[in-house]
């Protein structure tokens, strides 16, 4: 749902003094909101045109340090502006930030006035629009799973060997424990539900201190954007609240990884594309040369649904996330799951994105690959049944991000629909996570070598 304040409706909450505060957020490439806080009666007047940011913004790692290497910013070339336009279509109030509003922006070239091609919201955008040339509209959602913590991020300053999960045990649809922590649970639904986010529920996950939050299904556009705000409103109510939360794929190799499996249909004319009663699990041609087309192209996507070399820790035989790129009818040890079969609601579940993805960018590659499926009328396979973890000779998700990095710089279908420039920049983002994870002495390696080495 697009966000729930126009620009006279926020003029108007100024002059009765109930917003002096406005948010302006571009998404960077790790998916985080990035901008200014604006007073609101400037930004009512004047700054809703635009403002500006570095554009290091688009070629920084985690730590937000400037990378080398990236042709789109560098200090041979200055590290230069974009111009950072609101899309006015996001502007809401964020009732968990007392006298705010929140408005996403686009990033823009100021010389050319076009949208940067690297900005993770344009690609998707692209993607979106070349959807609606062949007449189709995307629909998706996405399922976030997060840990709480009881520490504060404050106090975790000085290492993190100190996490207590905010749960004692599994909480998987555990109403007992849930209650427990309802009161950052109901602050986060009622805050979202606040801010246009269409919250359909949160429950317990199937961990200690796991929880899951499920956002009603929307066009591929406006998920993404309510996939980004949801992140940013989790960590600051429970930052507000003295506790924390990460949405690491893997946080311990002990417990279960946390996931964002998205689920995808195509609608025409108002109508369920994916739909054919008559058909095989009821899916239509359509439906089966986009699930074709994503089963071919699911390796050279993954850095883009597993961007972090930890993401890769998250693929571990029976714990709920798949290690083979195939697909099955509800069952969860494939892939990709056809789920409502029969209905108008018959879509795929994407299960290989982890809760550390950039929406746009995971949203737009799926979108990439189905498409491309469509277009090449790819046949569907035969479906994999049974326990595919002990599947043998069937394709396989990559096993590392180094090895997800190769994949996608030979990518011809993502250099189509991407551009090459977009996707050289990725694959750099993605082998300067390589570089940075090979260098580093872990507390692991610590451990097991300082005295028996």
């Amino acid at each position: 749902m697009p966000g729930n304040l126009t620009l006279e409706g926020l003029r108007a909450a100024v002059d009765r003094d109930e917003i002096d505060t406005v948010l302006v957020a571009a998404v960077d490439m790790q998916g985080r909101l990035m901008g200014k806080r604006f007073h609101a009666r400037h930004f009512a007047d004047h700054g809703w045109h635009e403002t500006h940011c570095c554009n290091y913004l688009l070629a920084v790692d985690m730590e937000m340090t400037p990378v080398p290497g990236y042709a789109s910013a560098n200090w041979q070339r200055g590290y230069g502006d974009y111009a950072v336009r609101p899309d006015l279509a996001t502007l809401r109030r964020i009732p968990w930030a007392p006298g705010a509003a929140l408005v996403l922006a686009d990033l823009v070239d100021h010389h050319s006035g076009e949208e940067v091609a690297i900005s993770p919201r344009a690609i998707l955008k692209r993607q979106v629009a070349r959807a609606r040339a062949m007449g189709f509209e995307p629909m998706m959602a996405t399922e976030l799973e997060f840990y709480i913590f009881d520490n504060s991020y404050e106090s975790l300053r000085g290492g993190i060997a100190g996490l207590v999960p905010v749960s004692g045990y599994n909480e998987d649809y555990h109403l007992f424990q849930t209650a427990k922590e309802e009161g950052l649970m109901r602050a986060v639904r009622n805050g979202l539900w606040g801010a246009g986010i269409p919250v359909e529920n949160t429950k317990g996950e199937a961990d200690a201190g796991q929880h899951e939050i499920n956002i009603r299904y929307s066009d591929a556009l406006d998920t993404a954007d309510g996939h980004a705000i949801v992140k940013h409103a989790v960590k600051e109510i429970a930052w507000s609240q003295g506790r924390s939360v990460t949405f690491m794929a893997k946080y311990d190799h002990r417990r279960a990884g946390s996931s964002a499996h998205v689920h995808q249909s195509l609608w025409a004319g108002g109508q369920p594309a994916f739909l054919a009663p008559g058909e095989g699990h009821g899916m239509s041609p359509t439906m089966q040369h986009f699930l074709a087309g994503q089963l071919a192209h699911a390796r050279e996507i993954a850095a883009f649904l597993a961007p972090y070399v930890n993401s890769y820790k998250r693929f571990t035989v029976g714990m709920f996330a798949p290690t083979k790129a195939v697909w099955s009818s509800d069952n969860r040890t494939a892939g990709f799951r056809v789920v409502g079969e029969g209905t108008r609601g018959i879509r795929v579940e994407c299960r290989i994105p982890g809760a550390d993805i950039n929406p746009y960018l995971c949203l737009a590659a799926l979108l990439a690959a189905g498409l491309a499926g469509i277009e090449a009328r790819l046949p569907l396979e035969p479906e994999a049944k049974g326990d595919n973890y002990h599947a043998d000779g069937v394709r396989e998700i990559p096993r590392s991000l180094r090895e997800a990095a190769d994949l996608l710089a030979g990518s011809a279908m993502l250099r189509s629909a991407f551009g090459s420039d977009v996707v050289d920049h990725y694959v750099h983002a993605a082998r300067w996570e390589v570089a940075e994870m090979d260098r580093v002495v872990t507390d692991f390696e610590l451990a097991r070598g300082f005295e028996r080495a």
